[in-house]
């Protein structure tokens, strides 16, 4: 009888010791997978007329704004503030990324080469244009999937020239929606907060 008490207490230590292990174990893993989810720097994209290789982590130590446009719509115009907003945070810091989706009422119907045009000769376009992605759902560009990991799922676009914000170590910082317009004290604020740290 002590013999089986032996042994049914050191199961009992080693089934606690091993329910402690598998605890520890995956919280451990899980801080890890959190700090990788927030690193955008992981993603690429390819540039919209010449196919090359944009990844986001040439731009490290920069403040980077990613939108998702198109050239058929309401919120369209906000090309020209977010070329204005280039022009002026650029020298600070400050990249911003078009990237063209024709997801939201297919108002992106175009080619790589009508929507670089479209872009040039409407609003002067200089930023970076990425190809044209899908950027919701399930089979969204593996950046936007890390978005939704890194923010959760609010923060997945749901109309076009939806706004998201990288700080200069590459983590996904904030996602605004369309109606926050390029101007907007809102997302200039925390732009220059990012530029400044």
């Amino acid at each position: 009888m002590k013999i089986f008490g032996s042994l049914r207490q050191s199961a009992t230590i080693g089934g606690v010791l091993m329910a402690i292990f598998s605890l520890s174990a995956p919280l451990s893993a899980g801080a890890e997978t959190s700090a990788s989810q927030k690193d955008a720097l992981q993603f690429s994209f390819e540039t919209l007329e010449s196919q090359k290789p944009l990844p986001l982590s040439n731009f490290k130590g920069k403040v980077v704004l990613v939108v998702n446009t198109a050239s058929q719509c309401g919120y369209t115009k906000q090309y020209e503030g977010l070329e204005k907003l280039y022009e002026a945070k650029k020298d600070q810091g400050l990249v911003i990324i078009g990237v063209p989706s024709n997801d939201f009422g297919e108002q992106e119907p175009g080619t790589a080469e009508e929507i670089a045009h479209f872009c040039k000769r409407n609003y002067g376009v200089s930023f970076p244009m990425a190809q044209k992605e899908k950027v919701s759902g399930a089979d969204a560009h593996p950046f936007y999937l890390g978005l939704k990991k890194a923010l959760g799922d609010e923060a997945e676009p749901k109309w076009n020239f939806h706004k998201v914000l990288i700080d200069k170590n590459g983590q996904f910082q904030k996602s605004y929606p369309s109606k926050v317009t390029p101007e907007s004290e809102e997302l200039t604020k925390t732009i220059d907060s990012l530029l400044a740290n």
